[in-house]
């Protein structure tokens, strides 16, 4: 039986908990947040799609490791039923590079006992990191819109 203290409440206590990933002070901490996620969680992104509790970890060690600063504002939350989508924007900065804000939603979806089972990030890395980059970014988007737009 899952412990009371490790499910889902509300869309403001998951506010509360991803808030809380990302302070102001030093790396990101997931630690908190780790026992309201599933053993089976299926988590996907633009970059990587993983299987099971010790995979998600190993990825959140990995982004700890990468990113000199990382902080969340999330903007909103919606929920219907045992469906959550948070709208974000992340600012990160790699090692020797600017501040790159990434905008994105998640959408979290919890299983029977209120534990995330599944989690898939939409945003635009490449798109969001080149906007940072003089002239290069401008370039970027003029290519994005005459090959796509």
């Amino acid at each position: 039986m899952i412990a009371q203290e490790n499910q889902i409440k509300s869309k403001e206590h998951l506010r509360e908990l991803w808030t809380e990933i990302y302070n102001t002070e030093g790396k990101p901490d997931w630690s908190h947040i780790i026992p309201y996620y599933d053993e089976n969680i299926h988590f996907q992104d633009t970059v990587q799609e993983i299987n099971g509790i010790q995979e998600f970890k190993e990825m959140t060690e990995r982004l700890v490791e990468r990113s000199e600063n990382l902080q969340m504002n999330v903007k909103n939350v919606l929920q219907e039923n045992n469906v959550m989508f948070l709208e974000w924007e992340m600012t990160l900065s790699f090692k020797k590079r600017p501040n790159s804000t990434i905008y994105g939603a998640s959408r979290v979806t919890l299983n029977d006992v209120n534990q995330i089972i599944d989690q898939h990030d939409y945003y635009d890395l490449w798109g969001d990191i080149f906007d940072n980059i003089p002239k290069f970014g401008k370039m970027y988007r003029k290519f994005m819109k005459k090959k796509f737009g």
